[in-house]
């Protein structure tokens, strides 16, 4: 499969792939980069099937060791700066048996002397197929090694879509970061990279690069908002906003859609397990992904899967299905995701979604951001927590007496939070999720 893509980029010739750090490379150039990084890794006596990591974020340099290593049927594992307190953790589990660190777009390796020795990696090697190991964000508790099929992931690509201008926003580590760059490069589009993820730095890369997509989380859109940088910026030139990783509040989209008239909105859904799927509402079957809903939770068989765990148990049921842990609605032959089953809180019988709650706060005039979770009472069982940001500094007894007249219409009393924390912490993770605790 990574010969689909090799042969792509050598025949987009001059076409922009990368801007990086305000740079253009083109295809051409980027598969020179990757020749070189390949005869590199060939000349360290990197040998096919090896653990490898990597840093490097999305310089032409780590997007060309990424190809390169697929194409030696290495066994990747990218590691971003958003997790750099994580590095020797993850390699560690990884069992990495290579180290590359990128440095002024050049190689510097290192041999940890380790051997990977996994049934995984040896499913990977028996076929000799490239792999990827990424790992889940770790919110309830250690994080877990997953590890994928990189032909399977690619193959996915080989049908053409439109090549479109794209604003990376999710890193080479996460699964959605994975998918965008080989959406881009299938389809000879360009990637962006912008430099930094605060609106302000977003807004300004979408304005000087013409960023046609932008695929982000329902947070991230929420501090653009708030932020107002639409107002500085000229956005004209988005066509697509997608947006996963956590349900969306209805109050956030309504004032997308006010904001950008101009750009169609579509929900992803995916996991690192699993891969990504497309739209809100998702249809029942199809070709690549298959589900069953057992007890309102969502099952997903997917060509695309991962292997399974390295520090883990297998989490598929015989026939291959992967309990999502999210709650679905269901109509027809039709689904919509609700939220998180760990994440759902119940009070006294009664089900509360955090994101239903969150949306109706975030209308609230002074909120910056809100997250809802529950915690345990000894008459309800849980009560509804809300950990929020302010805008302004606001007493929180005046804040609570606020909330409870603006909650009164809106809601019933077992979704209105029966405790408030003010807090000035970023409310959400370095993958702009927030943080349900």
């Amino acid at each position: 499969m990574i010969g689909f893509f090799l042969d792509t980029m050598r025949q987009a010739g001059e076409r922009e792939a990368i801007v990086f750090r305000g740079q253009s490379t083109s295809y051409r150039d980027l598969s020179q980069k990757t020749d070189e990084a390949l005869a590199w890794l060939r000349q360290q006596e990197i040998p096919a099937g090896a653990v490898v990591s990597f840093d490097g974020d999305y310089s032409p340099a780590a997007i060309a060791l990424f190809f390169a290593l697929a194409a030696n049927r290495a066994i990747a594992v990218p590691l971003s700066s958003d997790s750099h307190q994580h590095f020797q953790e993850f390699r560690d589990i990884a069992m990495s048996e290579y180290d590359v660190s990128i440095v002024n777009e050049g190689y510097v390796l290192t041999r940890t002397g380790r051997h990977a020795d996994h049934p995984l990696y040896d499913q990977l090697r028996q076929h000799q197929s490239p792999g990827l190991v990424l790992f889940s964000s770790g919110l309830t508790g250690r994080s877990k090694a997953i590890v994928q099929n990189l032909d399977k992931l690619m193959a996915k690509f080989h049908t053409p879509r439109k090549a479109l201008r794209m604003l990376i926003f999710l890193q080479l580590d996460h699964i959605g970061g994975v998918n965008s760059l080989l959406y881009t490069c299938a389809n000879q589009g360009t990637l962006i990279v912008a430099d930094g993820r605060t609106p302000e730095q977003v807004c300004a890369a979408i304005e000087r690069f013409q960023v046609e997509l932008l695929p982000t989380s329902p947070t991230f859109l929420n501090l653009l908002i708030l932020s107002r940088a639409d107002e500085r910026f000229a956005l004209s030139s988005l066509k697509l906003m997608t947006y996963g990783t956590e349900p969306m509040q209805a109050s956030t989209l309504k004032k997308l859609n006010a904001i950008f008239p101009h750009c169609q909105l579509q929900q992803t859904y995916g996991l690192s397990e699993l891969g990504i799927l497309r739209s809100k509402w998702m249809k029942v079957g199809g070709k690549e992904f298959h589900t069953k809903i057992v007890n309102g939770t969502l099952w997903i068989k997917s060509d695309s899967a991962m292997l399974g765990y390295i520090n883990a148990p297998s989490p598929f049921d015989a026939e291959g299905y992967l309990d999502t842990g999210d709650l679905v609605e269901q109509d027809g032959d039709w689904i919509r995701i609700l939220g998180r089953q760990s994440e759902i809180i119940n009070v006294g019988g009664a089900k509360v979604y955090p994101a239903e709650v969150e949306s109706h706060l975030l209308e609230m005039d002074n909120i910056e951001d809100v997250v809802i979770f529950g915690e345990t009472h000894p008459i309800t069982g849980k009560i509804v927590i809300a950990k929020v940001k302010l805008s302004q500094p606001e007493p929180l007894k005046e804040f609570k007496k606020r909330m409870l007249a603006f909650c009164r219409d809106r809601m019933p009393s077992y979704k209105v939070p029966g405790k408030v924390l003010l807090t000035d912490q970023a409310t959400h993770n370095e993958r702009f999720k927030r943080l349900r605790r």
